[in-house]
């Protein structure tokens, strides 16, 4: 009988502390949510007339759509450069030894120790046509002419893959010195080999940290303002800079209101899935 009363007082103290942190979340991220969406559904810069021409407007036109698209599509390319190139580097972070796991977790997590301005002025050096790959390829005899990799969808690519790296690396890492090293042993005991191990156990039960890497990855490649910006350059617009010139340039604040919205939207739609995919996986990994 004296249990419940107790209980009682336990989730007020919590309710209670959680109190100052659901205020901060309401007033810095639901309340400008909520204005945001209010903006988005006048049909005039001027607030003058209401509806959602914002938003059919965003939706029939091929040009944003077009932008849209190639902004899931960015995030899609990154996630999986990183996944191909985080995985064995998480992988062989669990094979070695304490001062060698110590020097490839200060490697992944070098990104997040420079400032992404920093790292992405490094990357338009890097592959500018006096940069470092076309001078290596040129002295070995490779290409002749320099090739055009600075604002193109290979170098934004490339340079988001960097930044996000250590997004996907430590949910692998993670994820994989969960697993019982014994389940190798017991897999090539039973006549697996080192690749049917890899496909039939480790991956399975690393599905979990590869979909929150993915997650995190994705939702992190698609809204980087700054090295979309900067080594996709004029030539190649995403929906961070679409929305910034609709907001800053045009003064559109209603359509730019509403590609938030829908950017948001479509954000949440990807992470949803991802989240499912999670849930398949802990199942599928318990399995």
């Amino acid at each position: 009988m004296g249990a419940a009363p107790a209980s009682r007082d336990v989730t007020s103290y919590g309710m209670g502390l959680a109190a100052p942190l659901a205020l901060f979340f309401l007033l810095f991220f639901v309340a400008p949510l909520l204005q945001l969406f209010w903006l988005s559904l006048h049909n005039d810069t001027a607030g003058l007339h209401w509806g959602l021409g914002q938003y059919l407007h965003f939706l029939t036109d091929p040009f944003s759509l077009g932008v849209l698209g190639s902004t899931l599509l960015l995030g899609a390319e990154v996630t999986a450069v990183c996944l191909v190139l985080g995985f064995p580097i998480a992988w062989l972070y669990q094979r070695v030894g304490p001062k060698l796991q110590t020097i490839i977790i200060l490697i992944v997590l070098l990104p997040l120790l420079t400032s992404v301005v920093v790292r992405t002025f490094a990357w338009i050096v890097i592959l500018g046509r006096q940069g470092i790959i076309n001078a290596t390829l040129q002295a070995l005899g490779i290409i002749d002419t320099p090739l055009k990799l600075l604002y193109t969808q290979f170098g934004v690519v490339i340079a988001l893959a960097q930044v996000q790296m250590p997004l996907m690396t430590l949910p692998l890492i993670t994820a994989l010195g969960r697993i019982d090293p014994n389940l190798d042993d017991a897999s090539c005991s039973l006549g697996a080999g080192s690749w049917r191990t890899f496909f039939r156990v480790v991956l399975p039960l690393s599905l979990p940290g590869v979909i929150a890497g993915c997650t995190l990855t994705y939702a992190a490649a698609i809204t980087a303002f700054i090295t979309q910006s900067l080594v996709g350059g004029g030539q190649m617009l995403f929906m961070p800079m679409y929305l910034y010139q609709q907001a800053s340039t045009l003064q559109n604040w209603p359509f730019a209101a509403a590609i938030s919205i829908i950017f948001l939207l479509a954000v949440l739609a990807v992470v949803s899935v991802f989240t499912t995919l999670g849930r398949l996986s802990r199942g599928y990994g318990g399995a």
